[in-house]
């Protein structure tokens, strides 16, 4: 498995891991010592812009939460590439269908900003559950949360304008999304980017 050049997680990064903690405690709370011994799996590092956290047909290692920063996953035809998700701090962001069968990742994550992120190998989560069976609970969750995620993407694409999508993006992050080229968004918002450049006139972003 490949190494991610950090650091383990440490006093100096406790407010990143109480807001994990606090994310984690809503999927299934966990008592000090599960906590503990969890934690010291975690590894932290600091990315700069332009990273990828997975590459198309590698298989993926690792969940990451963003502790900050943001991601955009996509994947490739050809020449062109497809926007298909962001996320964004106090999200988890992986490869998630190659992190469960361990088949070669059909996405690319690449970090839009230079980023802060938690992370925990499959390794050391199967380990975890393998202690405490009851906390397989958060694994369970996680594939639910995934799935009402996607399904939801699915169902605002047939449902909801351009418009109403990007209000929903901006209400998010909107000076991260205001910094997103009009390329990838317009990919992510099934629009053409001429549609995009006159939606982000209404909003004051040019």
């Amino acid at each position: 498995m490949p190494k991610i050049p950090s650091q383990q997680a440490d006093a100096g990064h406790i407010p990143f891991l109480a807001t994990l903690r606090a994310v984690l405690d809503r999927f299934c709370p966990l008592g000090e010592a599960e906590w503990q011994e969890l934690s010291e799996s975690f590894v932290y590092k600091i990315w700069p812009k332009g990273t990828f956290l997975t590459r198309e047909g590698q298989v993926e290692h690792y969940i990451y939460f963003l502790a900050s920063g943001a991601t955009r996953n996509y994947f490739t035809r050809g020449s062109n590439d497809f926007t298909v998700d962001f996320h964004f701090s106090g999200e988890f962001v992986t490869a998630y269908y190659s992190f469960i069968t361990r088949e070669p990742s059909a996405i690319w994550i690449e970090l839009l900003e230079e980023s802060q992120t938690v992370a925990i190998s499959q390794t050391s989560l199967l380990a975890f559950y393998a202690r405490y069976p009851h906390a397989e609970r958060i694994g369970r969750l996680m594939a639910e949360y995934q799935y009402v995620r996607r399904l939801h993407r699915e169902m605002d694409l047939m449902s909801r304008t351009a418009e109403e999508r990007y209000a929903a993006l901006m209400a998010k992050q909107p000076d991260l999304v205001a910094k997103i080229s009009v390329k990838h968004l317009s990919s992510f918002l099934g629009i053409q980017p001429e549609s995009l450049s006159r939606i982000r006139k209404l909003y004051g972003k040019y």
